[in-house]
């Protein structure tokens, strides 16, 4: 077990008294409490693990234990409340809007935290953010989040409402507080839900295009590898939870052409968004291992969990899984059932950092990489950046779909953009960027 793994898995210990894999899990003595507690590459997985999509998997527990290790992991709290001497009671919580951009802003006590709301999503669901969502976190105390985070799901009956719009907006809230809370306490965001074990991250660049050929689909690619220095790809198979006979033999011919193009060091993966049956799926893996791809993402339709645990074993490439989920049940089945290999939260769509955490907890206990989804643009590249900051598993590269430049954001501590393929994460407090003053004086409050 490397020494990152066992200090991840000691924390779950500290607050939930689990035992793993048989052992029990001690604290920690001296765990560094800022940015600078580990390396910026210790948790860095071998060739080895790289290629397999796994982390530490001599030491999963197996049947029983494994189910005990999950629930723990699933329980355990992640915000670090220790850190916070003193209360920070919310006094506003409020959703503006300024152009096409929806953000959240919380304050108490002078402070202001901000978050891009995913402004695609909450063009439609900002009636569920300000009537349903915020009202449950004025007057509480930030420092627990998580605790208001679960009562707000229940308050007047607002799990019935749970779906995207509804887990959009309790992100969108529990981001703007994350970076009150860091600005409180002059942390980063992955110093506040861990230990900070890396201070720049690996980027994929992802396209989203289908339907154009081969050869345009790789003279896109080149260009965004051009632009970000990424050292690695994903792009898009079939035609969206369908596949036709174009679709399949632009598969056919993209698959060989981009190991071809980019060469064996490349790392590339790619997603389905659902689009094949089990026998297509198959058909499509097996020109993927040969080829040498590191993650087949999304096979069959994303809540065809009999289908993809078919597909899984019949493949060696590891199935990649869990964009569309915000159940932390759910996620504990296809880890347990051993339905994917590479667990995908969107830190969006599965309700926030906290929850996508604790599916990455999870996914460490059975071994597995927790690599996250990234949708729409905003904000979503720093979120996944603190994330992957202070989750030890989370793979060696993070989706990156390029600076959104309508947003007007800067930071003193990071360009904010892929420079050789790496993105350095911001270590000022909270999300650790500022908005420009003339973009928030322009901002207006959305009323119920």
């Amino acid at each position: 077990m490397t020494t990152t793994r066992r200090r991840w898995m000691q924390s779950l210990a500290l607050s939930s008294g689990a035992t793993v894999a048989g052992s029990a899990l001690l604290p920690l003595a001296g765990a560094a409490a800022g940015p600078d507690a580990a390396e910026p590459d210790a948790a860095e997985p071998d060739a080895a693990e790289r290629a397999s999509g796994e982390t530490g998997a001599a030491d999963v527990p197996k049947g029983a234990a494994l189910s005990q290790a999950l629930a723990a992991a699933m329980q355990a709290p992640v915000l670090r409340r220790e850190r916070f001497a003193s209360p920070l009671p919310i006094e506003r919580v409020e959703l503006l809007k300024t152009g096409k951009h929806f953000l959240v802003r919380v304050q108490s006590g002078g402070l202001s935290g901000y978050a891009d709301a995913h402004s695609n999503v909450m063009s439609a669901a900002s009636p569920i953010l300000v009537r349903k969502v915020a009202p449950h976190f004025v007057g509480k105390d930030a420092r627990d989040l998580e605790h208001t985070f679960h009562q707000a799901y229940l308050a007047s009956s607002n799990y019935k409402w749970q779906g995207l719009p509804f887990w959009v907006s309790m992100a969108a809230v529990e981001m703007a507080i994350l970076d009150l809370l860091g600005k409180a306490i002059n942390q980063p965001i992955g110093a506040l839900l861990g230990e900070v074990v890396r201070t720049s991250i690996g980027v994929y660049r992802a396209s989203g295009n289908r339907g154009n050929s081969p050869e345009a689909e790789i003279e896109y690619l080149q260009q965004q590898v051009e632009e970000t220095g990424a050292k690695a790809i994903k792009f898009r198979l079939g035609a969206r939870m369908r596949y036709d006979d174009a679709s399949t033999a632009r598969d056919l011919a993209l698959i060989p052409l981009t190991r071809k193009t980019f060469g064996d060091p490349f790392t590339i993966y790619a997603d389905a968004n659902g689009s094949y049956d089990v026998p297509t799926a198959v058909r499509i893996g097996k020109l993927m291992e040969e080829q040498k791809f590191r993650f087949f993402e999304e096979p069959v339709p994303f809540d065809y969990y009999e289908e993809t645990k078919e597909i899984a074993d019949s493949l060696q490439i590891p199935i990649a899984l869990g964009e569309q989920e915000a159940s932390l049940r759910n996620f504990r089945r296809i880890i347990e059932r051993g339905i994917a290999r590479v667990i995908q939260p969107d830190l969006m769509y599965s309700g926030g950092i906290i929850r996508a955490i604790k599916v990455a907890r999870m996914a460490q206990v059975a071994g597995l990489e927790c690599t996250p989804h990234m949708s729409g643009g905003g904000l979503g590249y720093l979120y996944v950046a603190h994330y992957a900051s202070c989750v030890p598993n989370a793979g060696p590269h993070q989706e990156y779909k390029g600076k959104d430049d309508t947003l007007p954001v800067g930071s003193p501590t990071s360009p904010l953009t892929s420079v050789n393929g790496l993105l350095q994460v911001p270590s000022g407090p909270g999300l650790g960027i500022e908005f420009e003053s003339s973009f928030l004086r322009a901002a207006k409050p959305i009323r119920a």
